[in-house]
């Protein structure tokens, strides 16, 4: 399976979002989005999907597979199952999930001791700094585990091996060169795009930004999905008032 068929594949499912305006995790903003949980309800693509990412990591064999939570479990639940079939002896698969202040990873449920002196394949779904990977990377090395290598479905942001906390190998099955900015410094912003806070971390970047839960304009009470103008920083305006108000409300 190459890149292109890759690609076929995540447009086919309407995985591939462009010309939008998106809040990734890492809370830098772009205009294109990979959307993960358009392929995971099906499962052959999936199966497909992680049955290539195994081959490329054959000729370094894992004993465990460990994916960031939540979207990540799917992932390495399917390559671990793959690498079992294809080296004829049992590859564990576990997944570590945030801590309870959201800074970093931890390993429960006794994982640790699972990846305790065990060579460790980590896998993620989409690649944008390779951020979570790294802490996830530092965790098992953390309890004592080798991570040799990382696997994703698609880097988008130009991620390297240093990026993942300079592992041996980072593999993945599409590259993706997308543009990125941070709130300051996003253009999207600068002309009141309205943010899609149906993916990414569209939603709570707005309640952050505006601390409530419930979007109406407030030029009209109208219900919309949340959208911004930066000349009016602290007002949600439905498009047709940012149309018609001019500066009364700024």
């Amino acid at each position: 399976m190459n890149s292109s068929t890759v690609l076929a594949l995540l447009e086919r499912f309407g995985a591939i979002i462009t010309n939008d305006h998106i809040v990734y995790t890492s809370g830098r903003h772009g205009d294109m989005y990979i959307n993960k949980d358009a392929i995971y309800p099906h499962t052959e693509i999936v199966f497909s999907l992680c049955r290539e990412l195994a081959n490329r990591f054959l000729e370094e064999p894992a004993d465990v597979v460990v994916a960031p939570a939540q979207g990540g479990i799917i992932l390495s639940q399917w390559v671990a199952r793959h690498l079992s079939v294809m080296l004829k002896r049992d590859v564990l698969a576990v997944y570590a999930e945030k801590s309870a202040d959201g800074t970093t990873f931890v390993l429960r449920r006794g994982y640790d001791n699972l990846v305790a002196d065990k060579r460790v394949l980590v896998v993620e779904d989409i690649l944008t700094t390779g951020g979570s990977v790294r802490k996830v990377v530092e965790l098992v090395r953390k309890h004592g585990g080798d991570v040799f290598g990382v696997g994703a479905l698609v880097n988008r942001g130009g991620v390297t091996t240093r990026d993942v906390g300079n592992v041996l190998d980072l593999v993945s099955l599409l590259k993706l060169d997308l543009d990125t900015w941070s709130e300051e410094q996003c253009p999207l912003c600068q002309k009141g795009t309205p943010i899609n806070t149906n993916v990414g971390k569209g939603l709570e970047f707005m309640e952050r930004k505006y601390a409530r839960s419930r979007w109406t304009c407030d030029g009209c009470e109208t219900e919309m999905t949340p959208s911004t103008s930066e000349k009016r920083p602290n007002k949600l305006l439905c498009s047709r008032c940012i149309g018609e108000a001019g500066d009364s409300f700024g």
